[in-house]
């Protein structure tokens, strides 16, 4: 059983896959990080400075609070906020895996057009009959 694990994990496409989830995870703190520190505190002052991150309905009528964590202290709230900081955040990672897609397969099809390596084409047929003549004489 140990053996099959080792010849399990051995194979490429593990570690592969590996590779790429702890890509991801460092690849999702920077697009976090873009979303929340870059590009929502832009969008807030666009649409007068507001701060999604707040944005909630109250589901009791006891909550009272003006801000995200006060009022889920107070009861239970609807955080579209967040969920609107979530949305965004995806589209912009399916974004940059499309960008970064489309240039792999851009250098994929630059690599395809590369010619293959060229042949070197036959001597011309004096060249080929003299080489046939010394190799005659090269064995008398």
């Amino acid at each position: 059983m140990i053996g099959e694990f080792r010849s399990f994990i051995a194979k490429g496409n593990v570690i592969d896959l590996a590779v790429g989830i702890i890509i991801g995870g460092a690849f999702t703190g920077i697009v976090n990080s873009l979303v929340n520190d870059v590009i929502m505190p832009v969008v807030s002052v666009v649409v007068g400075g507001i701060d999604f991150s707040n944005y909630f309905l109250p589901l009791k009528s006891t909550v009272t609070a003006t801000t995200l964590e006060a009022a889920k202290a107070q009861g239970a709230v609807f955080a579209y906020g967040k969920f609107l900081t979530v949305v965004i955040n995806f589209v912009i990672l399916a974004w940059i895996i499309f960008l970064m897609v489309k240039g792999v397969n851009k250098i994929r099809v630059h690599e395809d057009k590369k010619p293959a390596e060229a042949t070197p084409a036959p001597p011309p047929a004096d060249v080929q009959l003299l080489t046939e003549i010394r190799d005659i004489l090269k064995t008398k």
